[in-house]
């Protein structure tokens, strides 16, 4: 079978791969029909990812359908159309005992700490693989992972109606976090530094989008807010700076702020800036069984998949759309590989 993998980094090939072996009895083999390409696939090609080894078969954003199930597997048959949750936790460690096993002490995620899905067939845990109506398009079947990231963070920070929220950064995962708090009817602003990006947000239902190139973004959110800062803040940008500034000068009082963006850089947050406003600083990292909640969000039209993806190549083509990503940042958004 053919398969997407990384030899080394700034090296990436279409290679020649074995099939999975006979799945194990609570197994299941998936034919990948798409996959979408995240930043961390990114990560990984440009020799950035602090988990990865090489090679590596990358791609965790997976849709397919069950070509071969287990003997123990009883809910997924042959031809079904599935997604696949790509974390693989212990099952036995504090995190895992709590119902976060995302945060496994000894986390596993598709693409990254082992090989991924960006393969004609590749072979997980039944537990892993949520079946999905038939009518969802595959592109937009194989961006079901970013939205469980979106889930999780609206989660982690406790969303509600009543909240002023900030989304720092319009990439795929701002502008899926963005849907998500319009589903719950609070009220969104969203800053980057990409026009086009902006727009998109814009036709999505953001009520102010910020440009920080040209725009103050602490003016514009005591503007937004009529002097009180936003009550909740997804920092997901990456930058040390934008998350420092959310905790000195934008959150409200009793403000939230998660932060998705994992620069290794120290920030420079003053714990009195935490302690007299009594903030909350929370991370969100993957998802915690996010996967069914945001298929009846598809399936009851409250989301909009396909608006994210702004491109769609075939798997043969992946250097061209990693180039795209990297040469062409105004034009691209989510690009999505089919197989």
């Amino acid at each position: 079978m053919k398969s997407v993998m990384i030899r080394k980094p700034g090296e990436i090939a279409v290679v020649d791969s074995p099939m999975p072996a006979e799945p194990e009895k609570n197994e299941v083999i998936v034919r990948i029909k798409a996959a979408g390409i995240c930043g961390s696939d990114l990560h990984v090609y440009h020799g950035r990812s602090a988990f990865a080894a090489y090679p590596r078969i990358i791609g965790h954003e997976l849709a397919g359908e069950v070509y071969q199930a287990g003997s123990l597997v009883s809910d997924l048959k042959p031809g079904d159309k599935v997604a696949i949750d790509p974390v693989i936790s212990c099952g036995n460690c504090y995190a895992c005992r709590i119902g976060r096993h995302n945060v496994c002490s000894s986390v596993k995620v598709l693409g990254i700490h082992v090989d991924g899905g960006f393969s004609q067939y590749i072979k997980v845990n039944a537990g892993n693989v949520h079946k999905i109506p038939d009518n969802i398009p595959w592109e937009e079947a194989a961006v079901i992972e970013p939205f469980t990231i979106a889930a999780e963070a609206v989660d982690r920070g406790r969303l509600s109606a009543d909240d002023s929220v900030l989304i720092c950064g319009a990439g795929p995962i701002g502008l899926a976090i963005l849907q998500a708090v319009r589903r719950a009817g609070a009220k969104a602003m969203i800053m980057d530094i990409i026009d086009s990006r902006l727009e998109r947000a814009k036709k999505m239902g953001a009520e102010k989008v910020v440009n920080t190139n040209n725009t103050d973004l602490v003016k514009a959110i005591m503007d937004f807010t009529d002097g009180e800062g936003v009550n909740l803040i997804f920092e997901a940008t990456g930058s040390i700076s934008v998350l420092e500034l959310c905790v000195s000068a934008l959150v409200s009082q009793a403000g939230r702020i998660v932060v998705l963006g994992y620069p290794r850089e120290t920030a420079r947050i003053t714990p009195l800036d935490i302690m007299r406003r009594e903030l909350d600083i929370i991370g969100s990292r993957l998802n915690r069984n996010m996967f069914p909640e945001v298929i009846e969000w598809i399936k009851a039209k409250e989301i909009e998949p396909s608006s994210i993806i702004s491109h769609v190549f075939p798997m043969e083509k992946v250097r061209e759309a990693i180039e795209m990503y990297d040469s062409e940042p105004e034009k691209t958004c989510k690009i999505v590989l089919t197989f």
